[in-house]
């Protein structure tokens, strides 16, 4: 699954077009690299979001194309989520 649509359908992103964004403006890393919206993500990757205020690192457990609102957190583990006014 490309990681855009991965990105939207856990709703780690609300949409699609907004993941395309921050991927191509280095906001998202995919085992510590910059990623492509077109990067094929795999189950076991870390995926780091860097929101306004914070960091979030993620690990993909599932890549169903297709999800429930509700069950959407199961697509993912969060490992570590560090806001960026402490570490200032």
């Amino acid at each position: 699954m490309r990681l855009d649509k991965f990105l939207k359908v856990s709703r780690i992103i609300k949409r699609r077009t907004v993941a395309n964004e921050a991927a191509k403006g280095d906001k998202i890393l995919v085992n510590g690299k910059p990623a492509k919206p077109s990067l094929v993500l795999k189950i076991g990757d870390i995926v780091t979001v860097n929101y306004f205020k914070q960091l979030v690192e993620v690990k993909v457990l599932s890549l169903t194309p297709s999800i429930r609102k509700d069950d959407a957190s199961n697509m993912y583990e969060v490992i570590r989520v560090i806001d960026k006014k402490a570490a200032e």
